[in-house]
C-alpha cells in the first residue's frame, strides 16, 4: 500500500501547507501584499520552468515534482485574488434590487480579471507542456482551477454554510453576492460531477502499473476528493 500511501499523504500535507500559507499571507497587513505577490510571482515562474524541465519526465519524482509546480501555479492566483490586486472592475456590494442575470453579470464582474488570469494560465501551461508525456501540473491546476469555480457558483446560487468569515476585509462586498439557501441546483451536479472523476481516477490508478501513472492518478483523486469534501 505504499505505492498508493506517499502520493496520499503528499496530497494532503501539500494541500493543507499552502492553504495555511495563503491563509497566512492574507491575515498580514495590507502593505505587505506586493511583496507577497512578488514572491508568489518569482515562486510560479519557477514552477513554470519546473514544469519545461520535467514534461518529457516520467519517473515518480517528477510526478510529484509536477503536482507541486500545479499548487505553485494555483497559488499564484489565489495570492492574486484574496491580497485584492486580481479581482475585477467592481469593488462593491450588489444592489438590493438586482436579481436573475443582471446580478450574475455584477457578480462576474467582482472578479472578472481572476478569471481571465486564471484562463491565461491554463493556456500558458499548456502551450509549455504541449505533446508532452507529464502532463500532472496542468491536471493539478485545472483540477484546483474547477474546485474554486464550483465553489463560487454554489456560493452563489445558496449554500447553507458561507464561510463570510474567511473572507478579508477588502473582500468584503463579496458577500452580498452569496445566497444564503439550504441547496441549489447546482450543487448536486458539481458534486456528482467532481464524484465521478474521483472514481475515474481510482481506477486509472488502480489499473496502472507504472509508478509514475500510479502515483499521478493518485495524486488527482486525492485532490479532487478533497474537493467533494469541501463542498
Amino acid at each position: 500500500m505504499t505505492v498508493y500511501g506517499l502520493p496520499v499523504l503528499a496530497t494532503i500535507a501539500l494541500w493543507w501547507a499552502s492553504t495555511g500559507a495563503i491563509l497566512y499571507l492574507h491575515g498580514l497587513a495590507p502593505k505587505t501584499y506586493r511583496y507577497t505577490m512578488a514572491g508568489a510571482t518569482l515562486l510560479a515562474a519557477l514552477a513554470l520552468w519546473g514544469l519545461i524541465a520535467t514534461a518529457s519526465d516520467t519517473s515518480p519524482a517528477a510526478a510529484y515534482a509536477g503536482f507541486s509546480y500545479g499548487i505553485i501555479c494555483w497559488g499564484w492566483q489565489i495570492v492574486g485574488f484574496y491580497t485584492g490586486l486580481i479581482t475585477g472592475p467592481r469593488k462593491t456590494a450588489c444592489p438590493p434590487q438586482l436579481t436573475g442575470l443582471a446580478r450574475f453579470v455584477e457578480a462576474v464582474r467582482t472578479s472578472l480579471y481572476h478569471e481571465l488570469a486564471c484562463l491565461c494560465g491554463a493556456v500558458v501551461m499548456l502551450a509549455l507542456t504541449a505533446g508532452q508525456p507529464n502532463q500532472v501540473g496542468v491536471w493539478t491546476y485545472i483540477s484546483l482551477w474547477w474546485m474554486h469555480e464550483s465553489a463560487k457558483l454554489n456560493l452563489f446560487f445558496g449554500a447553507p454554510n458561507l464561510s463570510e468569515d474567511l473572507l478579508p476585509d477588502r473582500l468584503a462586498y463579496l458577500e452580498s453576492f452569496m445566497a444564503r439557501r439550504p441547496m441549489n441546483m447546482f450543487f448536486p451536479f458539481s458534486v456528482t460531477v467532481s464524484t465521478v472523476a474521483v472514481v475515474m481516477l481510482i481506477q486509472r490508478a488502480v489499473a496502472a502499473s507504472a509508478p509514475f501513472d500510479i502515483i499521478s492518478y493518485t495524486m488527482l483523486s486525492v485532490l479532487m476528493a478533497l474537493a467533494v469534501a469541501e463542498h
